[in-house]
């Protein structure tokens, strides 16, 4: 019995903070905007005439020309000058999925949005333009050498060396990654752009084979290029589960639903599923395949539906749960650094399932409480606003968004001058006393969520040598995209 009344009182204390009245509304639609107009800021190569954050030129214009492949294009990570094809992948993969959900609340945004996905696949098109004989070029820089210098993109003179995978030296995670984003991409453009559509299909299918024919992490084929940055970790089963997830639905072809049956177990779809990132796919790909079944489509995938309820119940709030836990705050707090890509994917998968629970009027059972779909809906609103500014801290995590907010994020593009301001070349140690400077960053890159509290008192330390929590990457704003289309459209 006490333990009963500790658990419920645990609960009403974690909801209190979880319905309290917010502050002040916030203009969702405004930072929704703001979001995608942060991926402009990331972008690497020759930059479009529309390009709107007018402080950034163009860079990186002959990467891959040391390997006879034209590698320019694409998205720089985080506040860096490398292109790591893993997390940029999974980027691209989590902006398709945004705009294939959440595409009727974007309003204005919409093209701006597709553009965002789009910039990602031209990208990753190059990057396996060269399946047909084996290889798929995973990532441009060396990071040790980008690491050593601050320098902007424009400037950048240290070395670009080129990585790759192929049948010798295989990287199933990787790959999958990036055929997953291909098939949510040519969703995407399916009815916009037919033929581009099927050539991201086509090639998604031959990424695929590639990837599960030769299986292995790419985290052991080019250890010193990807670790400790974007190390596979978690293995690579779960991508190859995930792009399978895709390409079913993408394609609707029999083979890939046979796939994902035959291989559930061998591949572990049961493993750590209230996990959600560039690394981790099993909460994804369990929440991706329930729709199907909730629709009544697939009986066959009810285990990925029982997975997703675990998920779910996983992350309510005064639920002892040691891998998804709270800050005081009421922010979602995961160990490790850049807390907030926890924080907008999980987010982004709660808002996904309470729309799939809603359209099949379901609720999940969790113990002694139900999770319904309104229940998910304030759960996710809650990180959002959190994000926004309601937190202990009265601050918003987003650059440009809202009176306070965070002023010396760990990026060279937006910490340097801009060429227009400092045309002079500004070589790579030249640009550590902007590093270490307490004055904030000349260039504001509107829209970037920084790494946020990485711990559980909900501090925030507003200087860039704090990378783990001052730096804003793609993965970050990317799930962002689709929470903000569907609140700027609801509330």
């Amino acid at each position: 019995m006490a333990r009963n009344a500790l658990c419920s009182g645990l609960f009403l204390f974690f909801f209190l903070i979880l319905l309290r009245p917010m502050a002040a509304a916030h203009d969702y639609r405004d930072a929704l905007r703001k979001s995608i107009l942060f991926f402009e800021g990331q972008r690497s190569g020759k930059l479009p005439a529309d390009q709107r954050l007018r402080w950034r030129r163009d860079s990186a214009l002959h990467d891959g020309a040391n390997v006879g492949v034209d590698l320019s294009g694409g998205y720089y990570d985080a506040g860096d000058n490398i292109k790591f094809g893993f997390p940029m992948a999974f980027t691209t993969t989590m902006l398709a999925w945004s705009v294939i959900d959440f595409e009727k609340s974007m309003g204005a945004e919409l093209g701006n949005a597709l553009k965002a996905v789009r910039w990602g696949t031209d990208y990753l098109l190059k990057a396996t333009a060269r399946i047909g004989s084996g290889v798929v070029f995973v990532q441009v820089g060396d990071p040790f050498s980008d690491h050593n210098c601050w320098e902007r993109p424009e400037d950048m003179d240290t070395l670009r060396t080129v990585f790759k995978i192929d049948g010798s030296h295989p990287g199933s995670d990787v790959a999958g990654e990036t055929a997953a984003a291909l098939a949510a991409a040519s969703i995407v453009f399916r009815s916009r752009d037919p033929s581009y559509s099927s050539m991201l299909l086509n090639r998604a299918v031959t990424v695929f084979e590639f990837a599960d024919k030769h299986r292995g992490a790419y985290s052991n084929s080019l250890r010193r290029a990807v670790c400790p940055f974007y190390c596979d970790n978690n293995g690579y089963q779960d991508e190859l589960l995930w792009a399978a997830a895709w390409l079913h639905k993408a394609s609707r072809r029999r083979q890939y639903r046979e796939y994902i049956v035959r291989n559930e177990v061998v591949l572990r779809a049961g493993d750590t599923i209230n996990e959600f990132g560039w690394d981790n796919k099993h909460a994804g790909i369990n929440v991706l395949i329930s729709k199907e079944v909730l629709m009544g489509r697939a009986d066959y995938f009810a285990s990925f539906k029982q997975n997703a309820d675990g998920f779910i119940c996983s992350t309510l709030p005064g639920i002892s749960h040691p891998q998804v836990q709270y800050s005081p705050g009421g922010l979602i707090f995961k160990a490790g650094g850049s807390n907030m890509q926890h924080v907008t994917s999980l987010s982004f998968l709660l808002l996904a399932y309470s729309n799939y629970l809603s359209h099949a009027n379901k609720v999940v059972p969790c113990g002694g409480t139900t999770a319904t779909p309104a229940l998910l809906k304030r759960l996710a609103k809650r990180q959002v606003d959190y994000i926004l500014g309601d937190n202990p801290l009265g601050m918003s995590y987003m650059v440009g968004y809202g009176a306070r907010y965070p002023q010396r994020i760990h990026h060279r593009a937006s910490s340097l001058p801009s060429v227009a301001a400092h045309p002079a070349h500004i070589g790579c140690k030249a640009g550590s006393r902007y590093f270490f400077s307490p004055n904030p960053n000349p260039n504001v890159l509107v829209g970037a969520v920084v790494g946020g509290p990485t711990n559980n008192t909900d501090s925030f330390p507003d200087s860039r040598p704090f990378f783990q929590q001052s730096e804003p990457t793609t993965y970050i704003n990317a799930p962002l995209v689709g929470l903000l289309s569907f609140f700027s459209a609801h509330y």
